[in-house]
């Protein structure tokens, strides 16, 4: 459709190899997708076949996508961040026979993966690499594009006209914190009814929008919006490198983006430390404009409220001077909205950010339900909360406060996984999330935990971690946290912290240290910890306090097999790695 309306108007933007932004415009982007679809054909996909993508986000991973799609091949998207065994996991499971591969490491990850996965017999690469001598059955990308030719352009069309609701669009393999990866199966009549909800509900989006696409194309979140700004006709800059996030806000300066919370915390954090900077006369005219925007914003504007004409005038004096240069620093001039998922998001910080006029739109879904079951709506929204459904989704609270979810939406099943797709569903149908709640008076869902995460101490209490790691989060000395305690006395934190705050911290307390293991293991650093920690955790009953802790002098990782490939605390591998630190704490 957009190829009609607007075929010289940009789709995409993308990187080179220089960093450098380009343009796809929709004729181009729909010509690539002709020619992929016609590559598998010649490759020899069936309709049903799976074809692999590994990749960081490029342009090239949505050319691949919609080019299943028109061929009505299923596209398998895997996480860049993936190891060996997890790709061949993958590839096995669902009997690929391509993967695309973005670049040079995951393409000798798939080479190697190719003498252990029998259904694998393609590699495309998306970098221009130079490939490994007397490598037969791999294809640079625009010679992979090359195989498209005309002559298999009618069986496209074939196929396309052939497509029916009911076909499997996408497996998308939950990254897990326990168990094997699960390939939920989202059919084309899943996305068609998601893409319809979010219409309805995104009313405030517009072909003038632009939007970033920051988080993993790979995660439903990412992908599911994505294709909600293509179908809107909204130009998305594709960001390969998330570590490089701060600096290509700048230089796009995006109306629109998925984040996760951590995003945000950091960028919290970050506005925090200039603060802090500030002379006095410069942080009171903050915390006054502070003070405007929050009554503005979450007293009026929030409840849909006539903003009072005096309270209107100060915010707007306060938005020009203070809010609008903040904004622009991080790079969101103009901002609409900013859909952000995946962990518990602080109250306080959903407070700072919209005070200061940027609409953290919290929402709430899974790879099994096509991405959103819950977003806030422009108004009446329930900070604390994730928002209420979107149209036709129903969301009821089951045995044990899980929340369970009927909708259009929600997966057809797990691939090749009969015995856990029917443990996932309940006796009346109900899709079972595996997440703790409940639901206000207001229809507002508010999440306490993942079941499985819940803990009894000793004592016979039970604690949310999620909830505490929240809290504990918002402070930017701590980088990650693992709340310990299942079948224990108290509760105990394994903490990372930011090392070059914490040696801020000791010059600014005179704590003389001769290495960073000195620093972690002294007392007054310790002390003045426990007191950050009393502070952030005022309000939470006894029993859920932290009540000793352990500074750890490395992060969690992905390698060690720690951390999810969407950076979600693995709790059994990492209380199994630290099980020496966790036991002091309880001796």
């Amino acid at each position: 459709m957009q190829v009609a309306v607007r075929p010289d108007s940009p789709a995409l933007a993308g990187q080179d190899d220089n960093d450098r932004w380009y343009d796809i415009i929709w004729r181009s982007f729909a010509d690539d997708v002709k020619r992929a679809a016609a590559a598998l054909i010649a490759l020899g996909v069936k309709p049903g076949g799976c074809v692999a993508t590994f990749s960081a986000n490029r342009p090239e991973c949505l050319v691949t996508d919609f080019g299943c799609y028109a061929s009505r091949a299923v596209s398998v998207s895997i996480y860049a961040t993936s190891s060996q065994e997890q790709v061949e996991y993958i590839v096995n499971d669902c009997s690929a026979s391509v993967l695309v591969a973005g670049n040079r490491t995951q393409y000798e990850i798939g080479r190697r993966a190719m003498k252990n996965c029998p259904s694998l017999r393609q590699l495309v690469v998306i970098k221009s690499i130079e490939l490994e001598e007397g490598d037969t059955s791999t294809l640079l990308w625009n010679d992979f594009l090359a195989l498209g030719k005309e002559e298999f352009f009618a069986e496209v069309d074939s196929r396309t006209a052939g497509a029916v609701p009911t076909d499997i669009a996408t497996l998308v393999y939950t990254s897990g914190t326990t168990g094997e990866p699960k390939g939920a199966i989202l059919t084309h009549a899943n996305y068609d009814q998601a893409l319809w909800i979010h219409s309805e509900r995104l009313t405030m989006l517009t072909p003038a929008d632009s939007s970033m696409a920051f988080l993993p194309l790979s995660h439903i979140f990412e992908k599911g919006f994505t294709y909600v700004c293509m179908m809107i006709g909204i130009k998305v800059s594709v960001n390969r490198d998330p570590r490089s996030i701060q600096d290509t806000i700048k230089q796009v300066r995006p109306t629109l983006m998925c984040a996760v919370p951590r995003f945000w915390e950091k960028v919290y954090a970050g506005v925090h430390e200039k603060i802090a900077e500030m002379g006095f006369l410069q942080r009171q005219m903050v915390k006054m404009a502070l003070k405007a925007g929050r009554r503005r914003n979450l007293h009026y504007k929030r409840l849909g409220l006539p903003v009072p004409r005096w309270l209107e005038m100060r915010y707007q004096f306060f938005d020009r001077n203070i809010f609008a240069r903040l904004r622009g620093a991080i790079g969101f001039d103009h901002p609409n909205i900013f859909p952000t998922a995946g962990a518990p998001v602080s109250s306080e910080l959903v407070d700072f950010f919209h005070s200061c006029g940027l609409f953290i739109m919290v929402g709430y879904g899974l790879s099994e339900t096509t991405a959103t079951v819950t977003c806030f709506p422009v108004k009446d929204y329930e900070v604390g909360s994730v928002g209420t459904p979107l149209p036709e989704v129903e969301v009821r609270i089951g045995d044990n406060s899980e929340i369970q979810v009927k909708s259009p939406t929600v997966m057809r099943g797990y691939y090749n996984k009969p015995e856990a797709t029917a443990e996932a569903f309940t006796a009346d149908g109900w899709f079972r999330t595996g997440d703790a709640g409940y639901i206000d008076h207001n229809g507002a869902l508010f999440i306490t935990d993942r079941i499985k995460d819940l803990f009894k101490t000793s004592n016979g209490k039970y604690v949310a971690p999620q909830m505490i790691e929240t809290r504990i989060g918002i402070d930017p000395l701590f980088e990650q946290i693992a709340v310990i305690g299942d079948s224990r006395k108290f509760v105990s934190a394994l903490i990372v912290p930011n090392m070059e705050m914490l040696k801020a911290l000791a010059d600014k307390e005179g704590i003389a240290y001769d290495d960073p293991a000195q620093l972690l293991s002294s007392p007054r650093i310790h002390e003045l910890i426990e007191k950050r920690l009393a502070k952030l955790q005022e309000g939470m009953a006894g029993y859920e306090k932290i009540k000793k802790f352990t500074l750890l002098p490395r992060e969690f990782s992905m390698d060690r097999g720690e951390l999810t490939n969407t950076l979600k605390v693995k709790r059994r591998v990492v209380a199994d790695h630290f099980a020496d630190e966790i036991e002091k704490m309880y001796q």
